[in-house]
């Protein structure tokens, strides 16, 4: 019947989802060298899932005054991304923008200087099997930036940069839309 494929599609996608995890979170504990290996894994498997989930995000461009971006990792992950997370009932994305960074970085950013870079969508960077729908904002750089709440690292990102540990939202959508502005 038709209830049968369904079923095998949904306990292949576990599978593959489960095995992901595991042998990501194998290489960065045995050997943080094979963080790049255990990325290609997740990736791998991320990209022949037949069922995805979709994340709702809004993130916060800031730059310094040499243009590099700022990125964070978030405590138990190995990829770097935009400061921002998910909305709250009721907010709007410019607040849910604002609230994140506020949370993670412990800086206040005044919502009238956001400025909608796009909305973007790319395969999520720490869950498989999982899209990330994200709306961008840029904002004027403020200073103070600090780790806070599940902000593990923090680190100013060149635009050209091609590092194996980037978000794919950040490598393969807003950095080349900030690169052609």
């Amino acid at each position: 019947g038709v209830r049968r494929p369904r079923a095998v599609l949904a306990a292949a996608n576990a599978a593959l989802s489960l095995g992901a995890w595991v042998l990501d979170r194998r290489s960065a504990t045995a050997d943080p060298a094979g963080a790049d290996a255990s990325i290609a894994a997740t990736e791998a498997a991320a990209a022949e899932a037949p069922l995805r989930s979709k994340i709702v995000v809004s993130a916060v461009v800031l730059r310094d005054e040499q243009g590099r971006v700022l990125s964070v990792r978030k405590r138990g992950t190995q990829r770097f991304m935009f400061p921002g997370g998910k909305p709250e009932p009721g907010e709007t994305t410019e607040q849910t923008a604002v609230r994140e960074v506020q949370e993670e970085l412990g800086i206040d950013l005044d919502v009238a200087e956001l400025t909608h870079l796009g909305d973007f969508e790319t395969d999520a960077a720490n869950e498989p099997n999982h899209t990330v729908v994200a709306s961008v904002f840029e904002h004027p750089f403020v200073e103070g930036v600090a780790v806070n709440a599940e902000i593990d690292e923090l680190e100013w990102i060149a635009l050209d940069s091609d590092r194996a540990d980037l978000a794919p939202l950040l490598r393969d959508a807003v950095f080349p839309a900030l690169r052609e502005r």
